[in-house]
């Protein structure tokens, strides 16, 4: 008999399972589909392990729940490294004005954010020096506010600036699993966000949030008051 979907076996009525059927970790399964419907926040594989049975293969379980909601109005999705339900993006239009519409970003915050996103951790001069123009303090306050950007620590470099950096909340907005997942320059055209004649040599930089990038700075401490800087 061929094998069938271990979360289409969880909604059907009990019966005695085949000798194949048995094999699949149906508490297991259960029990990861409770923990990420009922979660505040996304959960990491770690954090699932952790309150699933021991020996529970997490990878698995996520893609058998992927491929099980793939066609449903919810999906299983990653985002900044952990999983979460989120609607299908084809109903979106269907759901606008169940929530609140978020707060619109200025032209000034929206070209702050994504120089934060694919140059972090920068500090505010070099945020200038991109732009070309000063950067008022207001819209580092706003995406501060927003939860999309955070202080990561302060450059050891004289004066000791203070970095920038995306957080969970930024990825998570935006649907991406890691900030290397950013479109690069031939997406950014595609989706008409570049247009013109670019200048020699002008690229879009890979963005990164590997480890190796905090080695020239220190970490804030908890209850830096310092600010942007």
């Amino acid at each position: 008999m061929a094998r069938r979907s271990a979360v289409a076996l969880l909604h059907e009525p009990s019966r005695e399972p085949s000798r194949d059927e048995a094999e699949i970790p149906s508490a297991a399964l259960r029990l990861a589909e409770a923990l990420l419907f009922g979660a505040p926040a996304p959960l990491s594989a770690a954090a699932l392990a952790a309150r699933l049975p021991p020996g529970s293969d997490v990878e698995a379980l996520m893609a058998e729940l992927a491929r099980f909601y793939a066609p449903r109005g919810i999906g299983l999705v990653r985002v900044a490294g952990a999983y979460a339900f989120r609607t299908a993006p084809d109903l979106a239009p269907a759901l606008r004005g169940e929530a609140p519409e978020p707060r619109k970003l200025s032209r000034a915050a929206l070209e702050t954010l994504a120089i934060v996103a694919y140059h972090q951790p920068v500090t505010r001069a070099e945020i200038e020096e991109i732009r070309g123009v000063s950067t008022s303090k207001g819209s580092l306050d706003l995406l501060l506010e927003t939860g999309w950007v955070r202080l990561r620590g302060r450059r050891r470099t004289p004066g000791r600036p203070v970095t920038y950096g995306t957080t969970p909340a930024f990825l998570d907005h935006f649907g991406l699993d890691a900030v290397a997942d950013l479109p690069g320059l031939d997406e950014l055209k595609g989706l008409g966000l570049i247009e013109g004649r670019l200048p020699a040599g002008f690229r879009v930089p890979q963005p990164s949030d590997d480890p190796a990038l905090r080695a020239d700075e220190d970490p804030l401490p908890e209850a830096d008051d310092a600010g942007p800087a």
